[in-house]
């Protein structure tokens, strides 16, 4: 079996094109695929399918086997991804996700995608909810940019303890279901400066979804422009604001390509 591996700021996965043949027991193969020590290292696994209205279709798989409404950082890899072996008849594509259709807009750079502007839709953002986690007392604003998150603004997202908070708030009864969770802070109103939990994955190097919902909650609060660079440890994203919709652009970029046998 043939896969590819690509990123949008350190966010890896693993892709497949099941254009025609589709694997068997997806779940897992992103469990074995996605391990870092066993398998081939990735975040999870990511399916490009023929189109259900749009052109083509993002299956994504989190690195435990759960399934993904929507991924960001993924989504752009899915653009080049098309595009770099001729199977995109244009740079403006529609991708069909478990969170509905995003518009692509690629951007190329000698022939091939160097970077990608996503409609990511509406930013949907809730009411604050305060819990309490580890002895701590936190102020969570829940927003969903196609999978559902929780955004907790703080001074410093590199002092938080991530790995020990990150499972405990991502799974928080008082938030509803499972979440993302993003420690964010806003340095000025034109940057946004992020640290993301990534449920089903852990601590991630960036997500696209994760920081339009912090871009999302710093609007909704004021806190900052209509366009910002968010930063991630990954790299950085330029978020707009536009009529309802977001706006993300970022890099996608192969890393290798290889083949895999799966053995008992």
């Amino acid at each position: 079996m043939r896969f590819t591996k690509m990123e949008g700021l350190g966010n890896d996965y693993i892709y497949l094109n099941c254009l025609e043949d589709v694997p068997e027991d997806l779940p897992g193969l992103a469990i074995r695929l996605s391990d870092r020590h066993f398998g081939v290292g990735a975040d999870g696994l990511i399916c490009v399918r023929p189109g259900r209205t749009g052109d083509f279709t993002m299956e994504m798989y989190n690195a435990d086997g759960s399934r993904g409404a929507m991924c960001g950082n993924g989504i752009r890899c899915v653009g080049k991804y098309v595009w770099d072996r001729g199977l995109a008849r244009g740079t403006r594509l529609t991708i069909d996700t478990d969170a509905g259709p995003r518009i692509l807009e690629l951007h190329l750079q000698d022939g091939l995608v160097n970077s990608v502007t996503v409609d990511m839709g509406a930013v949907e953002v809730s009411p604050s909810v305060a819990l309490e986690a580890a002895g701590e007392t936190f102020t969570v604003v829940p927003a969903s940019a196609g999978n559902p998150h929780g955004v907790i603004f703080c001074l410093d997202p590199d002092q938080i303890d991530l790995e020990r908070l990150g499972p405990l708030l991502e799974t928080h009864p008082a938030l509803g279901e499972r979440r993302n969770i993003e420690f964010a802070a806003c340095p000025d109103r034109e940057h946004l400066v992020l640290r993301v939990w990534e449920r089903g994955s852990g601590i991630t190097l960036a997500c696209g979804t994760g920081a339009c919902a912090v871009f999302g909650a710093a609007l909704a609060g004021e806190l900052c422009e209509s366009k910002v660079e968010a930063r991630l440890p990954g790299g950085a994203l330029t978020l707009e604001k536009r009529g309802e919709a977001v706006l993300m652009t970022g890099p996608a970029r192969t890393v290798f390509e290889g083949e895999v046998k799966i053995l008992p």
